[in-house]
């Protein structure tokens, strides 16, 4: 393989995706719905998928299907509750590749500004490249629904 051909490649080798999600709710109940969400209310556009996630430094997100037998997705990197969740590994892909996905929320007047950030290096498949905009979104949108829903039934 010359340079050339490596440099040629390299836009297939990353992956940058980035968005932000504006909920109605409190920096607190948007962190623990956030949490709650990449946990066991996990679920795909599919299907549910409840996952583990150990909330602190080096602690593990991971499907567990029992008898030890399961998936491991990613480690938690950083985390600073309720304003930074920074996870750190393969998650969903079983390829050469390292995935880095930031979730920075920032207290707005309106409730929390979630800026999501997913950074990958590595071998990505284009299937997905294609279902992580879906995942993801349905997963952003899952966590604005239940942060607001929390936020109406403290009002009350």
């Amino acid at each position: 393989m010359s340079a050339t051909s490596a440099i040629a490649g390299i836009d297939k080798l990353t992956l940058h995706l980035n968005r932000e999600i504006r909920v109605n709710a409190s920096l607190e109940n948007t962190f623990e719905a956030l949490l709650e969400q990449l946990g066991p209310e996990n679920e795909t556009p599919e299907a549910k998928m409840p996952m583990k996630i150990e909330p602190w430094p080096g602690g593990r997100w991971f499907r567990d299907l029992g008898g030890n037998n399961g998936h491991y997705w990613a480690t938690v990197q950083a985390i600073k509750r309720p304003e930074l969740l920074e996870l750190c590994g393969p998650l969903f892909m079983s390829n050469p590749v390292v995935n880095n996905i930031q979730y920075r929320l920032t207290k707005t007047e309106q409730g929390t500004l979630i800026t999501f950030r997913h950074t990958a290096l590595g071998f990505i498949p284009d299937e997905h490249r294609e279902g992580m905009m879906r995942g993801w979104g349905n997963l952003q949108e899952r966590i604005q629904r239940a942060a607001e829903k929390r936020a109406t039934e403290k009002r009350k």
